[in-house]
């Protein structure tokens, strides 16, 4: 089996690009961020603070987590329910990185990964995949860009989505994810050392999309 961890920051857009990337090139799309933020998303719902870790572990039992592709498009499960766009919201996103650094919720998740990986081709992204969950990925690429510039990229989703928000709220909501996911005890977010650096920057969606294709169809021929 193949497998690609694509490790970075929020707003660098690995889900995106490894759902493309996928699609593309034959492989099945795990987004781990997106588990976290289903568990995120259900501790709000029941009143938990997601950094509290007795809180929240005392919920995973009442969890079950899917993830479908229907009409080419993934779909997340919580309990049944279709939380797709629920769980893409701030909120959600500071609620995912909050409990991803609870021992309880990575033990939960960590081995349904790790299977899923075992059984097919993947591609999965999220902050430890190349370091924890994979450690031994046939590709690992860290997927960065500066917080300006992923500022600017999400503040732009937002609009698209008709939400608009502040460009100085996007970026201080930025900087506080990477503080937190890169000072958490378990797990921190970093680069694996034989992680290949992308940094996209200054490159626009195709370009960065170019560049990602062109690693993973390498480790498709070497394999």
């Amino acid at each position: 089996m193949i497998s690609v961890a694509i490790d970075g920051p929020s707003g660098a857009g690995k889900s995106s690009m490894a759902r493309r990337l996928a699609a593309e090139l034959g492989f099945t799309y795990v987004d781990t961020g997106a588990m976290y933020r289903a568990i995120g998303l259900y501790a709000l719902r029941r009143g938990a603070d997601p950094r509290d870790e007795a809180a929240v572990a005392a919920l995973l039992p009442d969890i079950t987590l899917d993830i479908q592709i229907m009409d080419g498009t993934q779909h997340v499960f919580l309990n049944g329910e279709d939380v797709s766009t629920a769980i893409r919201t701030e909120e959600a996103g500071m609620a995912a990185s909050a409990v991803g650094t609870l021992a309880p919720v990575r033990a939960f998740l960590l081995e349904t990964q790790r299977a899923l990986a075992r059984s097919r081709d993947v591609l999965m992204d999220g902050r430890d995949i190349g370091t924890v969950v994979l450690p031994d990925a046939t590709l690992k690429i860290y997927l960065t860009a500066s917080p300006a510039a992923r500022a600017e990229r999400r503040q732009k989703e937002l609009a698209e989505k008709g939400q608009p928000a502040d460009f100085a709220t996007v970026l201080a909501d930025i900087e506080a994810r990477d503080w937190q996911d890169s000072h958490r005890a378990i797990a921190p977010l970093r680069r694996a050392e034989d992680a290949v650096l992308v940094d996209t920057s200054e490159m626009d969606i195709e370009a960065s999309f170019a560049a990602l294709r062109a690693l993973v169809v390498k480790a498709q021929e070497r394999a």
